[in-house]
């Protein structure tokens, strides 16, 4: 079945401690990528604000919306406009004491498609996400919309093989990672940047699929002044193959767009034939977190 091609764009910023200061960023540059053709656009992970996660900070609480909340309103009526599909990587409040690292899809005709909530979790120097977000309890979910199918997965959950090959057997043809990953405190002079973009095309290689990561540039400060960040940007687009097929830079405010020839998908997985090898009935060890060998 002939798939045809379909252009995706990601919008990648820094961010300030101006909500609407960067809700008006990341509108400008989603009707850029709308202007260059771009029919399913992806927003950077909390691309409404700062990296909070630095430090523990109960006021941060506060910057929490529900999935129709005011960000989500532009979003969608912006998708509607546009006739465009769009990705808004928020963070959600779902009661008093229950928060999400979320994504909302938007159909080109403004209706919510659904809403995908960060599965794996971190917690790390200047990386304290597990006071703020409760682990997703959605599945992995495949979005169905006007121009294509396509997975998501936030961050973290990106450097884990499984929810890539579980979206691509639910028949995403494409990934979106949406991401705000930088500089390690702990080890100032180590770059994580190309293990981060191998990591990602290797979900690429290994389910024949295109993979889309989208990262936030910039440095920012914790709130309490305590440190700060540095996030490297990269934004990519990869093939089935590996090959990058778009790069952003470390440091510059830009969309990526790039188009995806979806039929290039099953030529691939004719030729590995990776998903027909597959040995599922073999592999339920993997439900352990450790196994000892007697």
């Amino acid at each position: 079945m002939n798939k045809g091609k379909v252009k995706i764009g990601m919008i990648q910023h820094a961010c300030v401690s101006d909500k609407e200061h960067n809700m008006k960023t990341a509108e400008r540059l989603i009707r850029e990528a709308a202007s260059k053709g771009a029919k399913v656009i992806c927003t950077q992970e909390l691309f409404n604000g700062q990296y909070f996660c630095q430090i523990i900070d109960v006021a941060q609480y506060d910057r929490a919306e529900t999935v129709d909340g005011l960000t989500n309103q532009k979003i969608s009526k912006l998708a509607k406009e546009l006739d465009v599909v769009i990705v808004s990587c928020y963070y959600e409040y779902a009661m008093d004491g229950v928060y999400y690292n979320s994504a909302a899809v938007f159909d080109a005709d403004g209706s919510l498609l659904g809403n995908y909530r960060k599965h794996h979790i971190p917690e790390g120097p200047q990386y304290i996400e597990k006071y703020y977000f409760t682990p997703g309890d959605s599945p992995y979910l495949v979005f169905k919309s006007k121009y294509a199918t396509f997975g998501i997965l936030i961050c973290w959950d990106e450097w884990f093989p499984e929810p890539s090959r579980i979206l691509a057997i639910k028949g995403a043809d494409f990934i979106f990672y949406p991401s705000a990953i930088g500089s390690e405190p702990d080890n100032p002079d180590l770059d994580t940047s190309q293990t981060w973009m191998d990591g990602v095309k290797a979900h690429g290689i290994h389910n024949n699929m295109y993979v889309c990561a989208v990262n936030r540039i910039g440095k920012e400060e914790a709130s309490d002044g305590s440190g700060s960040m540095t996030f490297y940007g990269r934004s990519f687009v990869s093939d089935p193959w590996g090959n990058i097929m778009k790069e952003g830079s470390r440091d510059k405010a830009e969309v990526i767009i790039a188009e995806l020839d979806l039929d290039e998908i099953k030529r691939a997985r004719d030729i590995l034939q990776f998903h027909r090898d597959r040995r599922v009935d073999s592999y339920q060890e993997i439900l352990k977190l450790s196994i000892k060998e007697n």
